[in-house]
């Protein structure tokens, strides 16, 4: 039997299908809580908190990202802001998990949080078995999953020693921070409207609002942190990443801030803007200026 050339052509698309097929999938999902996550309202799926887990073939440092995909609280952005990071990390030797945070309207303030930080905690207890180091945890998030990642690097606590889970004795401080195009300000001027409402409720207390208003939180024990945004973005404006930026320059905390002057929201990787597709690769070196990768 003879191959022409589109057979072979054929074949080779046949080969990369069932190659991504395959990586699709990550090598498997962890619940965060299996006895049932605090305030449960429910037995479903969306009642429990998950990781999903995707282990590169060899760990180069020892390091590990927790991937928070955006969505306004309400959906989850589980491909362009979950899976294809989870694999950009995993190429490049770092241990990545995808988290399935709870969501509104059935969850709203402090559930996501609490997903959050356990989520820090949970990768920490299993560091020997994922082949990492508790010392090099990181935290990715993208627009809603920015807030959620600012607020886990903002509101944390180096752990409980005499709580009866083990987890909770861990710290749930990351060791650096990713945030792009994120909502780092509840406040109305800036913030995404629909992202402070799923979160808080219609009408949240103003000392929530306060609380998780992250610009506002950032301390000299702020991890380090890379922020991403465009000038162009219509859903969560510029401000909320120049003004958490200038908070950890005024906190003394090792920061870079990157903003394009175009390019809408969600972009997650932008494979194919000629110009947003740069910004993995800026990420990439201060991954590596500082060790992590």
């Amino acid at each position: 039997m003879r191959f022409g050339p589109r057979n072979i052509l054929l074949c080779c698309l046949i080969l990369i299908w069932f190659q991504r097929l395959l990586a699709s999938d990550p090598a498997r999902s962890v619940l965060l809580w299996p006895d049932g996550a605090p305030g449960a309202v429910g037995a479903t799926d969306a009642d429990k908190p998950s990781l999903d887990v995707f282990l590169p073939s060899k760990s180069t440092q020892g390091s590990a990202v927790i991937v928070l995909p955006g969505g306004g609280y309400q959906n989850l952005m589980l491909d362009y802001e979950g899976v294809d990071e989870a694999h950009w990390l995993n190429e490049r030797g770092v241990a990545a998990f995808v988290l399935h945070y709870r969501l509104a309207p059935r969850y709203r303030y402090p559930a996501p949080i609490q997903d959050g930080q356990r989520a820090i905690q949970y990768v920490r207890a299993h560091a020997e078995e994922f082949s990492i180091r508790k010392d090099r945890i990181g935290i990715w998030g993208f627009s809603a999953g920015g807030h959620l990642a600012s607020s886990v690097a903002t509101h944390f606590n180096s752990g409980v020693p005499d709580a009866a889970d083990p987890l909770d004795r861990l710290s749930n401080r990351p060791d650096f921070v990713i945030l792009a195009y994120g909502v780092l300000s509840l406040e109305s001027e800036i913030t995404n409207p629909g992202t402070r409402r799923n979160l808080l409720g219609p009408s949240p207390d103003p000392a929530l609002v306060e609380q998780f208003t992250n610009v506002k939180q950032v301390t000299r024990d702020t991890p380090p942190c890379f922020l991403f945004h465009t000038g162009a973005d219509q859903e969560v404006p510029v401000q909320n990443s120049v003004e958490f930026y200038s908070a950890l320059l005024r906190a003394q905390v090792p920061a870079e801030l990157h903003i394009f002057e175009q390019g809408g929201h969600g972009a997650g990787l932008a494979p194919k803007d000629p110009q947003l597709r740069l910004w993995p690769d800026l990420l990439q070196g201060w991954l590596r200026l500082h060790g992590w990768m």
